[in-house]
């Protein structure tokens, strides 16, 4: 069972708050994709067997039935299935790839934890992670194993100094 308090489904009436949040944790990164609020809904709304997309909210306001949730966590991964062969029993790795997470109200561990559960929960086999963000200072506590190569992006028509992954707050699909 996750750990972060009140973490369920993302749903459209959550998209402006997480919007602003995912927009506004982005700043931190040389790297970052500036996201309309409707391409973040494309990219993120909760689509079976394509994204998962988790909300964590606080009530803001002064009572009543008129208070706003405020979007304080979000975990969201992408589905990715690959195709066994020849295998006699198994026929699809189910693998999850961590995409956009940004933890207020909670240790980022503890939201990545929350993610590996939520994944774990949804049968995927297989839970990846970039070192990108502020990946790297959790991975290791959380028994991610480093992958045998570096992932690169090449940027066409874009003047990029070379940057540490730390500082690119960028997940291409």
């Amino acid at each position: 069972k996750p750990a972060t308090t009140g973490l369920r489904p993302m749903e459209m009436r959550d998209v402006p708050s997480a919007h602003r949040l995912l927009d506004e944790y982005l700043t931190r990164f040389s790297l970052c994709v500036k996201f309309s609020v409707d391409e973040f809904a494309h990219w993120l709304m909760p689509r079976k067997g394509v994204i998962t997309t988790y909300v964590a909210t606080k009530k803001s306001g002064a009572g009543g039935d008129d208070e706003e949730e405020t979007v304080t966590d979000l975990i969201s991964f992408y589905h990715l299935p690959s195709t066994i062969t020849n295998h006699p029993r198994h026929s699809t790795l189910c693998a999850g790839y961590s995409f956009y997470n940004v933890a207020t109200s909670v240790d980022a561990e503890v939201l990545m934890r929350d993610a590996l559960i939520l994944a774990k929960n949804e049968g995927m086999d297989v839970f990846n992670a970039l070192n990108l963000m502020e990946n790297e200072k959790i991975l290791k506590d959380l028994k991610f194993g480093i992958g045998d190569g570096e992932l690169q992006y090449y940027l066409y028509n874009w003047a990029c100094p070379e940057m540490e992954p730390k500082d690119v707050g960028i997940v291409l699909l």
